[in-house]
């Protein structure tokens, strides 16, 4: 009976081994939470920013929110997506959106690189270039696609006039009514507008490299481009991967460059998924079907995103 007491005391007792690491758990809990305390008002905002508004409109892609008829409202469940699965405009839109985005990406990334490569080396005025090529990023978009707009116009652009001279054209006539080929103008806008973020963030992880690489590469008898393959591009790659990943999403969802110079047309040639989605939002005032058509293409930048992040994760292992 005496050890039974003395045992109650001794475990009650303060400053005991099972207080001291029960104090020693909550410690670590404040210290752990703190930062989560700091964080809560940007948490707080983004959530009011971002996900509620993401929720509220994958709640509006199941429901008839169309305001030409506002009598008939109401669940709708997968009613949008039927239709959206048979709506030959969206499949056009998401066909012209893969052309406006891969052959945006494919011309912004190369030569973007080829300008970081060349930015990488020392010649007189090379700060000024680097200055200069902040210049598209600058510019407001509604007055690139203004500008091209013009350019391409054969009355007063000179580009229509340049491609015939070069073969390119039978005769100068502008190609943003042509729907075979109108498509290229706004992509040539836009590759002229996403250079400087390629070349800006690939210069930046160029000059992170380490010197020593490419000077032991050299006594090796390697040649430049063994170690163009071997050491830039391995190092290139993780920073690759993520620019990629970004600008394949906002170029997804640019529209901007496609509004001011061909406004879709002609014949839908140029509409793509992001501006389809306005269209139906705010020229036929559908909510619930544009809804539908945003949660689509979320899902397939989401797709996208995870592909390309794993693939990521692996050439960081590497």
């Amino acid at each position: 009976m005496e050890r039974q007491v003395t045992a109650a005391a001794g475990r009650a007792a303060p400053g005991t081994p099972q207080r001291t690491s029960r104090g020693r758990r909550l410690t670590l809990l404040k210290v752990a939470a703190e930062p989560y305390l700091y964080l809560s008002p940007a948490l707080i905002l983004l959530s009011l920013v971002m996900f509620v508004p993401l929720v509220i409109g994958i709640g509006y892609a199941f429901q008839k929110l169309s305001l030409t008829d506002p009598f008939d409202r109401g669940w709708a469940g997968l009613d949008n997506f039927r239709t959206l699965a048979g709506d030959r405009h969206f499949w056009r839109a998401l066909t012209n959106t893969l052309w406006w985005t891969m052959g945006s990406l494919f011309f912004q990334f190369f030569l973007g690189l080829g300008l970081a490569l060349l930015l990488n080396r020392r010649f007189a005025g090379r700060r000024l270039v680097q200055a200069l090529v902040f210049l598209p990023w600058a510019v407001p978009t509604f007055l690139s696609g203004l500008t091209w707009a013009w350019l391409f116009n054969p009355l007063i652009g000179p580009l229509p006039h340049w491609m015939a001279a070069l073969g390119i054209l039978s005769e100068p006539y502008n190609i943003l009514a042509d729907p075979d080929i109108a498509m290229w103008g706004p992509i040539a806008a836009n590759v002229w507008f996403g250079i400087p973020f390629f070349a800006i963030t690939l210069l930046a992880a160029l000059q992170s490299i380490p010197k020593e690489l490419y000077e032991a590469a050299a006594m090796d008898g390697a040649t430049a481009w063994q170690m163009f393959t071997k050491i830039t591009l391995s190092f290139l790659a993780p920073m690759i991967a993520i620019t990629v990943l970004l600008r394949t999403i906002w170029i997804a969802n640019f529209a901007d460059l496609i509004f001011v110079m061909t406004g879709g047309g002609p014949a839908n040639s140029t509409q793509i998924v992001a501006s389809y989605i306005f269209t139906t939002a705010f020229r036929r005032l559908d909510f619930g079907y544009a809804s539908a058509i945003a949660i689509v293409l979320l899902a397939l930048l989401l797709a996208y995103a995870l592909v390309l992040l794993s693939m990521r994760a692996r050439l960081v292992r590497v």
